[in-house]
């Protein structure tokens, strides 16, 4: 049911109604002095571009940015070990490390490939020089091997040889030297029986391994050399070698870790035995004990005269060559 429409003549006239105001637009409003219908909108499109190049510059500078940054060294904290592992069969790595040896490719890198080399017997530094020879020699292991007594390992960065060796036993000598009077002071004040037995058997041990080096012992067991595969090979063969183990991947020795078998041990490698005679209680000070295959003191380079020596990596650390008087 429609609802009832009033009279024609009550319905409002056209006349009648309110006048119909037209409101401002609120788009954009023309500024002081702009005449009206000068405004032009800005079409949307030159908006969007400009928000576009800003963002490329930004996201530009930031690589740039990145990428002028200096790269760290990706080697940190990654040690490479190289020699036989403690508890391990030493037969074993022998057979694995020639293995090895013998896989290497006949080119290989031109600058040669790192290797562990472990000697028969401890050699004094006058040997090594004709051990080593046709490869270049980067450093030396050494130990005093006191009968019975747990010694130093000591790594001895050599460039020549046998000079640098020697020098470099005679820093270990005067280190020893000092570590033994501190040894013995402690002794003296010592309250403890056997904190200061500890003690004096301590100053025992290094004044011998002080009279070891400084005598330029026989207590090198094995290098770290760097050749081509031929001259490893041939380096295998000499009877003074008792293994070649190449390590390809070795790139930093300064963070690398090596642990030749000693001469002494056949079946598995341990660490040496520590079970040698202790010194009677106040004699500290006494005559150092031996080290077993001491060889005879070599004679000091003299002026003029210039000694065989075997040319090694030049990557071996710049403080630790010895100069050669000629």
């Amino acid at each position: 049911m429609r609802a009832a429409e009033p009279p024609q003549s009550d319905r409002p006239s056209q006349s009648d109604r309110p006048p119909l105001v037209e409101r401002p637009s609120l788009v954009e409003l023309p500024g002081p002095g702009v005449r009206p219908g000068s405004v032009r909108h800005r079409p949307r499109w030159l908006t969007v571009a400009a928000l576009l190049s800003v963002a490329a510059v930004l996201v530009t500078a930031g690589w740039a940015g990145r990428h002028d940054r200096p790269v760290g060294d990706r080697t940190v904290g990654e040690v490479t070990r190289v020699g036989v592992l403690p508890g391990e069969a030493i037969p074993g790595y022998l057979r694995a490390a020639a293995t090895e040896l013998a896989a290497l490719p006949a080119g290989g890198s031109p600058a040669g490939t790192y290797a562990l080399v472990s000697f028969a017997d401890y050699l004094a530094p006058g040997p090594l020089a004709d051990a080593l020879a046709g490869v270049a020699v980067v450093e030396v292991v050494a130990r005093v091997p006191l009968p019975g007594r747990q010694t130093e390992i000591v790594r001895l960065a050599a460039q020549r040889l046998p000079q640098d060796v020697v020098a470099g036993m005679a820093g270990v000598a005067g280190r020893k030297d000092r570590e033994a009077a501190d040894q013995r002071a402690r002794a003296a004040t010592a309250d403890d029986a056997a904190l200061r037995r500890a003690y004096e058997t301590g100053a025992w041990v290094a004044a011998g391994e002080a009279a070891a080096y400084r005598a330029a012992c026989g207590c090198a067991y094995a290098a770290v050399v760097r050749g081509v595969p031929d001259a490893l090979r041939a380096l295998a063969a000499r009877p003074a070698v008792r293994a070649v183990d190449p390590t390809p991947e070795l790139r930093r020795l300064d963070r690398t870790v090596v642990t030749p078998p000693l001469p002494e041990q056949r079946d598995v490698a341990r660490p040496p035995a520590d079970a040698g005679p202790t010194p009677p209680v106040g004699e500290s000070s006494e005559a150092a004990p031996k080290a077993i295959g001491s060889s005879p003191r070599v004679a000091p380079a003299v002026p003029g005269a210039v000694l065989s020596a075997v040319a090694t990596s030049p990557d071996a650390p710049a403080d630790s060559r010895t100069a050669v008087q000629k």
